[in-house]
């Protein structure tokens, strides 16, 4: 029987309007414990302006048996592509 409290996944953003990305994951009894514990591990440098943490039983993902199936519809969308788009001049964090 496993003993631990539950697994959350941090994510970790560097700087304001930067993306968050994924750092590791920390155990916790509830959000706010997983908030301090991440903090903590991962951001004792001061390497972080904004953090997420997200229970790791509450994240669904597809199964690699349906990607032919679950990603075939967006093919025909060559919108939906970035290279379809010319990226504007001047254009940050983008």
């Amino acid at each position: 029987m496993d003993t631990q409290l539950d697994l959350w996944e941090v994510f970790v953003q560097s700087k304001p309007g930067q993306p968050y990305k994924h750092a590791g994951s920390v155990h916790a009894s509830d959000k706010g414990m997983a908030l301090q514990n991440a903090r903590d591990v991962y951001t004792r440098r001061g390497e972080a302006s904004g953090l997420w943490v997200v229970r790791a039983a509450d994240i669904v993902a597809s199964n690699l048996s349906d990607n032919d199936m679950f990603f075939d519809p967006a093919n025909d969308k060559i919108y939906r592509h970035p290279t379809f788009y010319k990226m504007p001049e001047g254009a940050q964090n983008i």
